[in-house]
């Protein structure tokens, strides 16, 4: 049976800055990529943080624009404050560069590879694969195991202790359209970061829709909270289109790229490391749930999976799984509940949705804050995040 050191599954942020990683840290590294090309088949706007690049070390050529603005409307009104500078860019360019990357580092990445199970040996993990080019199924052994392969992820299966019952109602069924304008739309479409937040007429669900321009078109999409059929989905979408195009390229003839797939949005996974195996990125659950943000968090768990990979070559960790689960864990679990929770109180009544954003809007401070995880804040910083927290939640209750 072919035997490698890292077995990773999946080849999006997470999985490929974990075979960057740890290939450079001298790891032998396989991946298995499902689709036939990286970085296919991904609904996202890819909005990354100001920072992103320099801190991932990737090249700011797959930087499409630079908006420093967010706009966020809602059935009363629209909001607008700082964001730094935020990047965009596609799936494409982003996964598909880091696995370049990770290639020359030394990583060996097989598209066209299907994960099927796992089961663990005293000193290892074996995997089953199906190759989709060969037409057969395969076994391959790791020292650990990454799984990363999206929110699409159903480990219950793989591992018992991954199990999490409330996975399928954090689901969000997405649908984007990239839009292809003949000519440039308006320039402020290409200096600002659109989210939307608002009830649908059609259906009465809460909706989370979206505007990010990118070098050669708009990324126009939007999600609903649950398992929405395609025509819905789409007459949802095809109305907030007519409204963005309305206001930012209107007389512009313009070409469609559809896509979809479910998104996740609700609380963590509660166990994401056990016996040699990590689980990371969306599969995880790691995604803001107000924001529908995970790239950063998926970049970060690949980092730290890349890093256990190597203590345990090292010798300085039995078992990976454990120091990567703890560093996680202490790394976001405590902001993603938060942002869950803070999404479930807004939906209860959407006019909270107005009080937080008339906050934000109004100090600056606070908004730049809520943008970092919450590691990073001082024991002053900490003090007056409680008391805007406690602002807010006053203001809400009356809304």
């Amino acid at each position: 049976m072919e035997s490698t050191e890292f077995l990773i599954v999946g080849c999006g942020p997470a999985g490929g800055i974990a075979a960057r990683e740890a290939a450079r840290a001298g790891v032998a590294t396989v991946v298995l990529e499902r689709d036939a090309v990286v970085g296919a088949k991904r609904v996202c706007a890819a909005g990354l943080r100001p920072g992103f690049c320099e801190a991932f070390d990737l090249p700011r050529s797959i930087v499409h624009c630079n908006p420093p603005l967010i706009s966020i409307t809602t059935a009363k009104r629209n909001y607008a404050f700082g964001v730094g500078t935020a990047h965009t860019t596609t799936r494409e360019e982003l996964d598909g560069t880091i696995a370049a990357l990770a290639r020359a580092a030394g990583a060996d990445i097989r598209c066209g590879m299907l994960f099927r199970s796992l089961e663990r040996e005293r000193d290892g993990v074996v995997v089953e694969y199906a190759d989709y080019r060969a037409g057969t199924r395969k076994k391959i052994r790791a020292r650990s195991v990454f799984l990363a392969p999206g929110s699409s992820a159903r480990l219950d299966a793989v591992d018992p202790r991954f199990a999490h019952r409330d996975w399928n109602a954090g689901l969000i069924t997405c649908m984007q359209y990239r839009v292809y304008p003949q000519s440039p739309a308006i320039d402020y479409a290409y200096g600002v970061l659109e989210m939307h937040y608002y009830v649908s007429p059609r259906s009465g669900r809460n909706v989370i829709a979206w505007m990010f321009p990118k070098r050669d078109h708009l990324s126009i999409g939007l999600g609903i909270q649950a398992k929405i059929p395609g025509a819905e989905l789409r007459a949802e979408l095809d109305a907030f289109l007519a409204t963005v195009e309305r206001r930012l390229f209107a007389g512009i003839p313009f070409t469609i790229r559809t896509e979809g797939n479910l998104l996740y949005g609700g609380l963590p996974r509660r166990a994401i490391g056990a016996d040699r195996v990590m689980v990371g990125g969306t599969a995880a659950g790691l995604v803001d749930a107000t924001t529908g943000e995970g790239i950063h968090e998926a970049a970060t768990t690949g980092r730290l999976a890349a890093r256990s990979a190597a203590a345990s070559r090292a010798g300085r960790v039995r078992d990976p799984a454990v120091p990567y689960e703890r560093a996680t864990k202490a790394a976001f679990y405590g902001r993603l509940k938060h942002r869950h929770h803070l999404m479930a109180f807004l939906e209860r009544k959407p006019a909270r949705f107005d009080v937080l954003f008339e906050q934000l809007e109004a100090t600056p401070v606070f908004a730049n804050l809520l943008q970092h995880d919450r590691n990073d804040f001082s024991a002053l910083q900490w003090m007056y995040l409680y008391a805007q927290a406690a602002k807010f939640s006053l203001r809400a209750m009356r809304a």
